[in-house]
């Protein structure tokens, strides 16, 4: 693609040198350059990208675009680049050697998403896109969104947590949000596949750091919002208003759907100019829910005013469906075929996933790894169990909760997961959960001090994750209740730098 027609993409604030040349590739990342390439300095936490734009150019880049003024060439530096003999095609033959363009910009993480979004021809603009975001429940709403639509009969994609899908092509996910060059790349995959929808989760991180700049969306979903990624956005202001940005870049043609529920629900479409949808299970809005019945296998509901018995549990639960509920009427699908599809859908990996033992005890893995979500959790499963009262007054259900704390990330909300987690279980084993650089003791350390000292002598803290889940299997009788929560869908540990296979489910059945 010709340097001229990809710049189109963005408002450059300087050129300087020839943009009537073609371009061979786009990067961000130094390593992949090659000749003819274009390059994107990005500022990132640890690394400044400006400070590989010599190895870039010589290496052969075309182009670099740049944030930071002091990296422009001076102009004798251009005057002794362009002295340089050349063969008659105009190309040097010693690496490095040439006049690369440069291009100022006032955000280079900005103009990466818009080029990436040119580079692949613009492919959210030729699919139907549908974001999600929020603290809790992304996974879940995009993933049963896309098996949804799939399931009546159209093709789409997906781009998740944990596993993205182009069609039934399973792709690996590293990140909530892939950077703007694959995510792009992903779409593009996506549309040369004939999918007509795509469905993706947008966490905080992406539209902070503008990986999303350039998507054309034709819906957004909020979900939820409680403390979460307080390392990264300092305040829950901060965090807030980041989400917020997915709604308020909204087209009018659009549509947002947000839960009424949730205090910063109305806050998320208060700019918005797309047409905005509510969903509730306490208040009036657009699309309401309750719960009939509930088990472990799943719960009946009336939809606003039509009963369907879903194969998920809980009142989160209730709250996901009546979001993919919405969407769903908001793509035009027909009520009674989003209803029919709703009572097919099975949870996603690692979202409340029950394991029964022959003992007559029952393991749910989830998750959970923010206070709210376990919250949530835990609550869900004493309303189950407390509908199942035993008549042996010797030995009623009980909880026993596993649960532990990543490491290098927000320190705070270490000491109130262990506090919800001891206030609603019968017995708590605090562990280990993907200690990551930092010492797994210095982390139970942070969760046991929101702990009393009566309620630590009653706590077990076991270090190895799979010894506390042996033990949680040793300790459990019929009737009752193991949760392993924070790592869901995860199969692996980081130790120290260090990458370990670690499966929650395969612990679990190891004692079943």
């Amino acid at each position: 693609m010709l340097l001229s027609e990809l710049l189109k993409a963005i408002e450059p604030i300087e050129v300087i040198g020839d943009v009537n040349k073609d371009i061979h590739g786009l990067h961000f990342d130094s390593r992949q350059i090659g000749a003819g390439d274009l390059f994107v300095a990005q500022v990132g936490t640890a690394v400044d990208g400006h400070t590989f734009i010599d190895g870039c150019v010589a290496k052969g880049a075309a182009a670099v675009v740049l944030s930071d003024r002091n990296y422009l060439p001076s102009p004798l530096m251009g005057e002794e680049l362009d002295s340089i003999e050349r063969p008659v095609d105009g190309r040097s033959t010693l690496p490095g050697l040439g006049s690369p363009t440069y291009i100022l910009v006032e955000n280079t993480d900005k103009a990466l998403g818009l080029l990436a979004s040119r580079w692949f021809d613009e492919p959210s603009k030729q699919l139907t896109l549908v974001g999600v975001t929020g603290t809790n429940g992304k996974t879940t709403i995009a993933t049963l969104l896309y098996k949804m639509v799939r399931a009546l009969g159209h093709k789409a994609g997906l781009l998740s947590t944990v596993v993205n899908y182009v069609e039934e092509e399973a792709v690996p996910a590293t990140h909530t949000t892939p950077d703007a060059i694959e995510l792009n790349g992903l779409l593009k995959r996506m549309v040369d596949a004939g999918c007509t929808y795509a469905f993706m989760e947008v966490s905080s991180h992406a539209i902070a750091q503008e990986r999303v700049a350039g998507l054309d969306f034709d819906g957004a979903l909020f979900t939820n919002l409680t403390r979460d990624h307080i390392d990264y956005h300092k305040t829950f202001d901060n965090y807030r208003d980041t989400k917020k940005r997915l709604f308020d870049g909204l087209k009018k043609e659009a549509f947002a759907v947000t839960n009424k529920d949730d205090k910063n629900g109305l806050v998320m479409t208060q700019n918005c100019k797309a047409a905005v949808h509510t969903y509730s299970t306490r208040a009036l809005a657009d699309y309401r829910a309750q719960i009939l019945e509930e088990g472990f296998d799943g719960m009946m509901l009336s939809i606003n005013g039509k009963e369907v018995f879903v194969p998920l549990v809980g009142r989160f639960n209730v709250s996901n469906l009546l979001c993919i509920y919405g969407a769903a009427l908001c793509l035009d699908f027909e009520e009674l075929d989003v209803l029919r599809v709703l009572s097919t859908l099975k949870p996603v990996n690692g979202r409340f996933e029950t394991i029964r033992s022959p003992k007559g005890w029952t393991a749910i893995v989830d998750y959970a790894h923010t206070p709210d979500a376990v919250d949530n959790v835990i609550q869900t499963i004493r309303e189950i169990l407390g509908s199942r009262q035993s008549s042996d007054v010797s030995h009623q259900p009980k909880l026993i909760t596993v649960i532990g704390c990543g490491g290098n990330r927000d320190k705070g909300k270490r000491p109130m997961m262990a506090q919800i987690a001891k206030k609603g279980s019968e017995q708590l084993i605090l562990t280990s959960d993907n200690p990551r650089d930092e010492e797994p003791k210095a982390i139970l350390k942070d969760m046991t001090d929101g702990l009393t000292e009566s309620e630590l002598r009653s706590t077990l803290v076991i270090e190895d994750r799979a010894a506390a889940i042996q033990t949680a299997c040793t300790l459990a009788q019929a009737g009752d209740v193991i949760l392993v929560a924070g790592k869901g869908h995860e199969d692996y540990q980081i130790i120290q730098g260090v990458k370990h296979h670690f499966d929650d489910h395969e612990e679990v059945r190891k004692h079943i």
